[in-house]
């Protein structure tokens, strides 16, 4: 079975002079869900536009489920489903209109019932015959999304799809993207929300100043990159740090209400017995300890800084 997505050499340099994208290279197999990060300006945007499509390549190679993008393009769009950051509707057609014609643009037969349980799944049958210019913003949302499920894609782009919209529909969107992965729909999403990619994502890519820096299985990924710290809280407050725990790593927070002790949790030995006796030895005592793993967010702001 070939991957969902090739991506080889890819390259995109604008008239302007802006080289967006710098010989990117990714594979994304079928039936995962890749979360692709980066700061804004990165290159999320433009490497979608390409592989859906909207933008063209200066160079390189991309193949969805085997067929080139450009050679193949009928058969490579009618693959893709794409969820753009900005809302595009018809403001005056309805909402069953606006779904359906969807599905026929990508040369779908109709399918009132599949069409029904797209709108069912989004919360959106209630509001079937209305108009879209009469629906909030939160619900022209919801119209995309199911825009871009109408065809059945196989690959399924969301690029920042829940962005400015309310708790119940990134709920929905989840609980939906979880219910696609299992029925083998490849899943790529960009997001600001690293939180949902920690939670939803098998892999992890991260994309900066137009290049892939890592991409990684995102349990590896939080176990490689990842540490814990130990904060105390400590009895009385510390205006700095006597001499012989400097060496130590040591950081003072909350006023020199508490101290923070990063350490590696893969290493063999974490340092913290030898730290706590060193601590007792200085006459600095703490009410309470508490250990915090570092998150996703962590990792993916240490690693853009470090390419800064």
């Amino acid at each position: 079975m070939p991957p969902a997505l090739s991506i080889r050499n890819l390259t995109k340099t604008y008239a302007s002079g802006f080289t967006a994208l710098k010989g990117v290279d990714l594979e994304v197999q079928p039936g995962e869900i890749f979360a692709l990060l980066g700061p804004n300006g990165a290159g999320k945007t433009t490497l979608i536009g390409i592989v859906c499509g909207v933008v063209n390549a200066s160079g390189g190679e991309v193949r969805v489920d085997g067929h080139e993008i450009v050679a193949d393009y009928r058969k490579t769009r009618s693959i893709i489903g794409l969820v753009p950051q900005d809302v595009s509707l018809d403001a005056f057609e309805s909402v069953w209109a606006t779904v359906s014609f969807s599905r026929g643009l990508f040369g779908k037969g109709k399918d009132a019932a599949h069409v029904e349980k797209v709108l069912r799944a989004l919360s959106l049958w209630d509001k079937k015959d209305e108009k879209v210019i009469n629906l909030s913003g939160g619900m022209k949302r919801r119209v995309m999304i199911a825009k871009a499920l109408a065809h059945e894609p196989k690959l399924l782009f969301l690029d920042e799809p829940t962005a400015g919209v309310d708790v119940e529909l990134r709920r929905d969107m989840w609980e939906m993207v979880r219910g696609l992965r299992a029925t083998g729909v490849t899943i790529i999403l960009t997001t600001h929300y690293i939180e949902e990619a920690e939670e939803m994502a098998d892999r992890i890519g991260v994309i900066s100043k137009g290049e892939i820096i890592l991409v990684e299985d995102k349990t590896a990924l939080m176990q490689r990159f990842g540490r814990k710290k130990l904060e105390l809280e400590l009895a009385e407050p510390l205006a700095a740090l006597p001499a012989g725990l400097a060496a130590r790593g040591l950081e003072i927070a909350d006023s020199g209400r508490r101290l923070v002790y990063s350490y590696d949790t893969q290493g063999e030995r974490t340092g913290i017995t030898a730290l706590l006796a060193e601590l007792s030895s200085a006459g600095i005592r703490f009410r309470d300890l508490e250990t915090r793993q570092s998150s996703l967010e962590d990792i993916f702001v240490d690693l853009v800084r470090e390419r800064a």
